[in-house]
């Protein structure tokens, strides 16, 4: 194979003939655009959903609902968990470091632990929110609940 001889693949190419190149070429003057209209005309772009002039189908679904843009999404952590993870690894303090490093969060979580499951060892617990159950619970057995 030669640079001379490429050709492009069966099928791949759509045009037989080069549209724009005059009278003689048999597509010149409108170039196969028809008479006038936004199609005809340079520039021309189709919005995204356009139907032809009928409402859309984005705008004739109905909306409802309401999306709060100030929301704070917390990874929910329970306290049965914690004190598995206590038991485990024998720890003394549970952390942001720890839960990531347990697989239950990513760096990029906010923590809120809650109050289902019992604690039966005292635990410090470093979160960025706790349930009122939650930081009852670790107060009960000695341990600090430390919002971040």
């Amino acid at each position: 194979m030669e640079l001379h001889n490429l050709k492009p693949a069966e099928g791949s190419t759509h045009n037989s003939k080069r549209v724009g190149r005059g009278y003689g070429s048999g597509k010149g003057r409108t170039s196969t655009r028809g008479h006038k209209g936004a199609k005809a005309r340079s520039g021309y772009k189709k919005k995204i959903g356009f139907e032809g002039g009928q409402m859309p189908l984005q705008r004739r679904v109905p909306k409802f609902g309401f999306k709060n843009i100030n929301r704070v999404e917390y990874k929910a952590i329970n306290l049965g968990v914690i004190q598995k993870l206590v038991d485990e690894k024998n720890l003394a303090k549970v952390g942001i470091e720890e839960l990531i490093a347990a697989g239950f969060i990513n760096k990029n979580q906010l923590v809120k632990i809650l109050g289902t499951g019992e604690l039966t060892t005292k635990v410090d617990v470093e979160a960025h929110a706790f349930s009122k159950t939650a930081e009852a619970a670790i107060t009960e057995k000695g341990g600090n609940a430390v919002k971040l």
